[in-house]
C-alpha cells in the first residue's frame, strides 16, 4: 500500500510539475518579440498571417523600431514570408524575408535605412508563437480551398443492441495461425485475443478480465469462469485480474465486414435539449439523437453523421454543413457538447478546420534516419490504378516504385532507395506530381500528405498534416478514415491496412482522435502477444500501430456508468476534463497524441535546434510592451486602447479615423535581389510544382475552409510574394478579426487546449 501511495503521488507531482512547466514555456512565448539591429531595437508584434500553404508563411506584422539616440519609437509594418517549424505546442517561425515595409511616420531619406536595417536583422532571426496562437490568427487569414475527392460515405452495417455489448470485428472471413508450441492457434484478423483449440475446435475470446467461450468464431459467445489455464497464462499480464464474476461482463456481437455498434444500458434514455427541437439518448456512449420537426434520427460516426427514421434504416450520410439549424445551438456545456466539433459553422468546427492545415515538421538528420524494410518473401507491387504510381503489398512499410526509383515513408519521414531492399536513405526530393495523383481508393493514399520541404547537407525538414494519419477536414468538419475497405495482404503474415468502421472512433476538441469499441470499459487488447513468441501479424506502420489510426492503447475512461456524458468523444469539455485528469493521475495517459516525430523510437532522428536553426538568433519577449499593436491590411498602424482604435500619426496615437488618404503610401521595399527562403545555401528546385494537380477538385470545399494538403514549395517563390501593397483607407474591419483572432488564441493558449 505504501509503495502505491508513493507512486500514486509522484504521479500528481509530476503531472503538477508538467503544468507548471508548461505554463512558464507560455510565458517564454508571449508577445511583442524584439531583436537587436545596429541601429537599436526592433520591437515585432504578434505576426498576423495571411496564408500557410505547406510550410511556407505570408504574413504582415506590426513593429516599432526603438532607435539609438531617437526618444520616439518609429512605428510602422513589414510583410514577410517565413518558414514554420512545429514541435507539439510551438510554431518557430525561420527564414525570414522582407519582401515590403511601410513607415507610415517616418521621413523619406529614413526609410531605406531602416527598411535594410530590419530586413538584415529579422534574416538572422527565428520567432516562436504558440500553436494555439498560429492557428487562430490564421481564422482571418485568405487560406488556399481544395477538398477531397472520391471519400466513400457509404454507411457501414449499424446494429443497436440494449445490453452492454463490445463488437468482436473480424477484418474479413476469420483467419487462423498455429500459436507454436500449444495446442492451439489464433485469429489473425482482429485486434482481439481469439484463439481455437485444434482439437475440440473450441473458440476462446479474451479481454484479460473476462473469458468467453463458442462453438463458431461468428458465436454465439458466453461468458466463462473456467477457461483452459495454459492459454490463460499465454494471454494474462501482470495487469489483468480474473473476473471472479460473470454478472457485468458485456455482450458479445460478432461482424465480419465493416459495422459499427451503438449499445445502450437498457431501452435508449431518451432526453429532451435546445425546448424540445432536439433528443439525445442518454444512456449510451454514442451520438444518437433526434431532431422533432422532422422526426429524423442522427448518429455520428467516424465522424459521419447518419440518419434514418428508424433503427433498422437504411441509413443515409449527411454532410456537415447539410445538417438542421438547430444542431448548431447544441449548449457547449450539454452532455452532447462535443458534438459541436461535427457541426459545420461552430466555432469549434472551425477551429478544427484550422488546426487541420497546421503540418507537424521536424528537422531530420540524414546520418541518423535509418530505414530497414522487411518483406514476407521478395517484394510484390501491386499498380495504384490510374497512376504510375505501385506500391509494395507484403511489407508493413509504405513502398512505391515510381519511375523506376523507390520511395518509402516511415513516421512521416520519406526515404528513397535504388533497389526495394534498400539501403534507404533519407530523401530530400520527391515526385510531387506522381504521388499527389493517389486516390483515396489506395491504402497509400495517406502519403500523399506527407511532405519534404527543404534540406541542407546535414538536415531535411519534412512535414505532414493530419491527412497523413487518416483524419480529414470535410465541408467544415473533421472525419475519420477514407470510407474505402482496403484488403488486407495475406502471406506468412498478416497485413491489416487502416480501416473507417468498426473500432468506434471519435473526435472531441480537446484531445483530438480517439479510438473505442462502442462501449468497451477496457475490454479491448489490440497487440496481445501469445506465448510461443510466433509473429502473429505484421502491423501496418504507416502511422504508427496497428490498424492505422489506433497507434497507441485506446482510451477508456468508462467509470462504470453508461451515459453519453462518459463519452471522450460526445461529452462537454468539463466532463472529459476531469475523467482525462483521473486518468493521467492514476498512470493512464489521456490527452495530446505525441507528434509522430517526437516519439521515443523516432526522436534520434531529430536534429538539434542548433542544426536545424544554425544561424539564427532568438528573439526574446519585451515585457515592457503590451501585445496590442496591429497593422492592417494597408499597412496602417493602429493600437487597441481598451476596445477603441489608435492610429499611429506624428509621433503620436490618435483616435483612428474612419477612413484614411493613403494615396501616397510611405512604401519601402529592401535592397534584395531574389530572395531565397530556404537555407541561404540551398536553392529551391524548379521541378517543384507550386500547386497540386487539376485532379484534385476545390468545387466542393466550402468558401471558408482551409487548405488540408501542403502544398510543394513553388519554383520561385519571389514571383509571388513581392506584389505591390494595395492602397486604402483605414481598414477597422480587418483590424476588428486581426484582434478577435489574437483574444481568441491567448484564450484557447490559457485554456491549454489540445490539438492532435
Amino acid at each position: 500500500m505504501k509503495k502505491y501511495m508513493n507512486s500514486k503521488w509522484c504521479r500528481r507531482i509530476g503531472l503538477w510539475l508538467s503544468l507548471w512547466l508548461c505554463s512558464f514555456s507560455v510565458m517564454a512565448l508571449e508577445w511583442p518579440q524584439e531583436v537587436d539591429t545596429k541601429l537599436g531595437t526592433l520591437v515585432v508584434y504578434q505576426p498576423q498571417p495571411e496564408s500557410l500553404n505547406g510550410n511556407v508563411l505570408l504574413s504582415r506584422a506590426a513593429m516599432s523600431f526603438e532607435v539609438k539616440d531617437q526618444d520616439d519609437p518609429v512605428f510602422g509594418a513589414f510583410w514577410f514570408s517565413a518558414r514554420i517549424d512545429t514541435n507539439d505546442d510551438v510554431a518557430i517561425v525561420r527564414n525570414i524575408q522582407v519582401t515590403e515595409v511601410r513607415w507610415p511616420s517616418s521621413t523619406e531619406e529614413d526609410q531605406q535605412t531602416f527598411t535594410d536595417t530590419v530586413s538584415e536583422a529579422l534574416a538572422a532571426t527565428r520567432f516562436e508563437i504558440s500553436m494555439e496562437r498560429l492557428s487562430a490568427s490564421l481564422e482571418t487569414a485568405e487560406q488556399v480551398k481544395r477538398s477531397l475527392d472520391n471519400i466513400k460515405n457509404d454507411a457501414p452495417d449499424i446494429l443497436f443492441s440494449t445490453k452492454l455489448s463490445v463488437l468482436l470485428s473480424y477484418d474479413g472471413e476469420p483467419q487462423f495461425r498455429e500459436i507454436e508450441n500449444s495446442p492451439y492457434e489464433r485469429v489473425l484478423n482482429t485486434p482481439f485475443a481469439v484463439a481455437r483449440d485444434t482439437q475440440s475446435k473450441k473458440m476462446y475470446l479474451s479481454s484479460g478480465t473476462y473469458w468467453y467461450v463458442a462453438d463458431e468464431p461468428m458465436g454465439p459467445w458466453q461468458v466463462t469462469l473456467y477457461p483452459p489455464e495454459d492459454l490463460v497464462s499465454m494471454v494474462n499480464t501482470d495487469e489483468d485480474e480474473p473476473a471472479k464474476s460473470t454478472a457485468n461482463a458485456p455482450h458479445i456481437i460478432t461482424a465480419d465486414k465493416p459495422t459499427e455498434l451503438v449499445a445502450t444500458d437498457g431501452s435508449p434514455n431518451w432526453q429532451s435539449l435546445i425546448d424540445g427541437k432536439l433528443l439525445y439518448v442518454a444512456n449510451t456512449e454514442t451520438a444518437w439523437i433526434r431532431e422533432t420537426t422532422s422526426g429524423d434520427m442522427y448518429v455520428l460516426l467516424s465522424g459521419r453523421w447518419f440518419k434514418s427514421k428508424k433503427q433498422a434504416g437504411p441509413w443515409e450520410f449527411v454532410r456537415g454543413d447539410k445538417l438542421p439549424d438547430s444542431f448548431k445551438d447544441i449548449p457547449p456545456e450539454s452532455d452532447i457538447g462535443g458534438l459541436r466539433v461535427s457541426v459545420a459553422g461552430t466555432d469549434e468546427a472551425n477551429q478544427a478546420m484550422l488546426d487541420a492545415q497546421i503540418p507537424q515538421t521536424a528537422a531530420i538528420k540524414r546520418d541518423e534516419a535509418k530505414l530497414e524494410v522487411e518483406y514476407d518473401g521478395e517484394p510484390k507491387f501491386e499498380a495504384v490504378t490510374g497512376t504510375s504510381v505501385s506500391y509494395a503489398v507484403n511489407t508493413s512499410t509504405q513502398v512505391l516504385l515510381i519511375n523506376k526509383a523507390y520511395y518509402a515513408v516511415d513516421n512521416g519521414v520519406w526515404f528513397t532507395s535504388a533497389t526495394a531492399k534498400g539501403p534507404w536513405i533519407v530523401a530530400d526530393d520527391i515526385p510531387n506530381e506522381e504521388i499527389a495523383q493517389i486516390p483515396a481508393s489506395s491504402p497509400v493514399y495517406n502519403t500523399t500528405y506527407v511532405q519534404v520541404y527543404d534540406s541542407t547537407p546535414e538536415v531535411v525538414y519534412v512535414g505532414y498534416t493530419p491527412g497523413y494519419m487518416w483524419s480529414y477536414p470535410y465541408y467544415g468538419v473533421p472525419i475519420y478514415g477514407t470510407g474505402w475497405y482496403y484488403p488486407p495482404y495475406w502471406g506468412r503474415y498478416y497485413y491489416p491496412r487502416p480501416p473507417t468502421w468498426g473500432l468506434h472512433v471519435g473526435y472531441n476538441p480537446w484531445t483530438g482522435w480517439n479510438v473505442g469499441v462502442s462501449w468497451s470499459n477496457g475490454f479491448f487488447r489490440a497487440g496481445v502477444v501469445w506465448g510461443g513468441g510466433y509473429g502473429y501479424h505484421r502491423p501496418y506502420r504507416c502511422c504508427g500501430g496497428y490498424y492505422g489510426g489506433g497507434y497507441r492503447r485506446p482510451v477508456v475512461i468508462n467509470t462504470g456508468d453508461i451515459n453519453i456524458g462518459n463519452s471522450i468523444s460526445v461529452g462537454n469539455r468539463t466532463n472529459i476534463s476531469n475523467r482525462m485528469n483521473s486518468a493521467n493521475l492514476n498512470g493512464n495517459r489521456i490527452g495530446k497524441q505525441d507528434n509522430l516525430y517526437n516519439r521515443p523510437a523516432t526522436r534520434d532522428r531529430l536534429a538539434s535546434p542548433a542544426v536545424a536553426n544554425k544561424n539564427l538568433k532568438k528573439a526574446t519577449y519585451n515585457k515592457d510592451r503590451s501585445n496590442d499593436v496591429f497593422a492592417d491590411k494597408h499597412g496602417n498602424i493602429a493600437r487597441d486602447n481598451q476596445g477603441k482604435w489608435e492610429n499611429r500619426s506624428d509621433g503620436k496615437w490618435n483616435t483612428a479615423p474612419a477612413t484614411r488618404d493613403v494615396s501616397k503610401p510611405n512604401v519601402s521595399k529592401p535592397n534584395v535581389s531574389k530572395p531565397n527562403i530556404s537555407n541561404p545555401n540551398v536553392s529551391n528546385p524548379s521541378t517543384r510544382p507550386s500547386t497540386l494537380p487539376a485532379s484534385r477538385p476545390s468545387s466542393s470545399f466550402p468558401s471558408n475552409m482551409p487548405s488540408t494538403r501542403p502544398s510543394t514549395r513553388p519554383s520561385n517563390m519571389n514571383n509571388s510574394i513581392n506584389r505591390s501593397r494595395p492602397s486604402g483607407g483605414f481598414d477597422h474591419q480587418s483590424l476588428n478579426r486581426s484582434r478577435q483572432a489574437r483574444q481568441s488564441g491567448m484564450a484557447r493558449e490559457g485554456r491549454g487546449r489540445v490539438h492532435r
